[in-house]
């Protein structure tokens, strides 16, 4: 069975977006009941127009409905699991026992899939999920490519893993940090996250003198680590039987979500195509690391990543290029592109435009007009709409992107 795509989408335009770009299927939250709270998320009309989008184009939907609830959430959690099960979706993402259970009986149709948060990390655990209803199991992000195999030989349930993106310094996500630093409680999806601030250690009766950070060989420390990039082991992925590639992001930016879909669908496919004589491609992991990242691991692919795998140095995030517009419409007579500005940019810039389904290319900015026709020199307000002069077609939802 070919392996599925699965992109983050964070709003109804990222939706589009990851569809676009090559996803076989998006997760998304509504308004209540996801770990994402910071993110644009879904209204009912959203979520129906995204539901019906995905389908048109083949693709799948889940909904995470993924905190650990308290009895407040109990009340009115039964009319939400009716409305998107109503809505069509494929799937809905759970972590706490209770709404397992629930969904299970309101809706035997409705797959559940389980959530990382639900920290699964051995077969007999994919056994006892499986007794109860769930179709998938989101693996725990602690687990080595070995420690994977064994649960699909041993456990006949669909598995997906991360393959790319933040990862929680917390076991799989179950944070406490947030609600103590900022009394917000990323369990019931409000993370501030806190493991991301930048931290120094201080004994209490030595004020000024900072502390060397520890480590041991069994796992987390202070604080954040690095990004996951799985993409340069496609193949071990694929061989393990792996039946869903999850890629991390929900709160980034659709610049984001398009790079690196489009670049994980290129290599899965050349993979897919031919096994046998598959090679990585270098200029995939370039493409990825144009979107602001911090350094990137494999995590605990290949066992424990120790204090090298997780830590990065110099300067937290990085990229190579800035988003600085989104194509809404091209008119292929004129070459003229209606796009909006996400970033300053001006003429003489040297821009890179990312093409769904297509191939990119590169032009200099020679001419900009705004939306009555007038030339103007740059675009410098947020969400400005203007007019652009491109060398080659650009569908909507292209990228425009320039180096830093």
């Amino acid at each position: 069975m070919m392996p599925e795509l699965l992109a983050p989408a964070g709003s109804l335009e990222k939706l589009k977006v990851a569809v676009l770009y090559g996803a076989d299927a998006v997760y998304l939250g509504g308004r209540h009941f996801s770990l994402r709270a910071g993110a644009g998320n879904f209204n009912e009309g959203e979520m129906a127009e995204g539901i019906r989008f995905a389908h048109e184009t083949g693709a799948r939907v889940y909904v995470t409905t993924n905190i650990f609830a308290h009895n407040r959430d109990l009340e009115n959690l039964p009319e939400y699991i009716h409305s998107i099960h109503a809505a069509g979706v494929d799937g809905v993402i759970v972590s706490d026992p209770g709404v397992v259970d629930m969904v299970r009986q309101m809706h035997p149709d409705l797959a559940v899939h389980l959530s990382t948060q639900a920290n699964a990390t051995n077969w007999a655990a994919a056994r006892f999920w499986k007794k109860r209803g769930v179709s998938r199991i989101v693996l725990a992000r602690e687990l080595s490519l070995n420690e994977i195999k064994e649960i699909k030989e041993q456990v006949d349930v669909e598995l997906e893993i991360f393959i790319h993106g933040a990862m929680c310094i917390a076991y799989s996500g179950r944070c406490l940090l947030s609600s103590y630093l900022a009394g917000r409680d990323a369990n019931q999806g409000d993370c501030a996250q806190s493991c991301r601030w930048r931290y120094r250690l201080v004994e209490e009766k030595r004020p000024g003198e900072y502390l060397a950070l520890e480590e041991d060989e069994r796992g987390s420390y202070i604080l954040g680590s690095r990004d996951l990039c799985l993409i340069e082991h496609i193949p071990e992925l694929a061989q393990a039987g792996i039946n869903s590639f999850k890629i991390e992001g929900r709160m980034k930016s659709a610049h984001y979500v398009a790079t690196v879909v489009k670049t994980y669908r290129e290599a899965l496919d050349t993979y897919l195509e031919d096994p046998v004589n598959y090679r990585f491609n270098p200029s995939w992991l370039d493409e990825i690391s144009k979107v602001s990242h911090r350094e990137y691991t494999t995590g605990f692919l290949f066992g424990s990543p120790g204090p090298s795998g997780q830590h990065y140095g110099g300067e937290i995030y990085r990229r190579s290029h800035n988003f600085v517009a989104i194509v809404r419409d091209y008119d292929e007579v004129s070459g003229m592109a209606l796009v909006e500005q996400r970033n300053r940019f001006a003429i003489g810039d040297e821009v890179e435009i990312l093409v769904p389904g297509g191939k990119n290319f590169k032009q200099r900015i020679n001419s900009i007009y705004d939306q009555s026709g007038c030339p103007v020199e740059s675009a410098p307000h947020p969400q400005q709409i203007i007019r652009l002069p491109l060398d080659k077609p650009a569908p909507p939802y292209s990228m425009i992107r320039r180096r830093v």
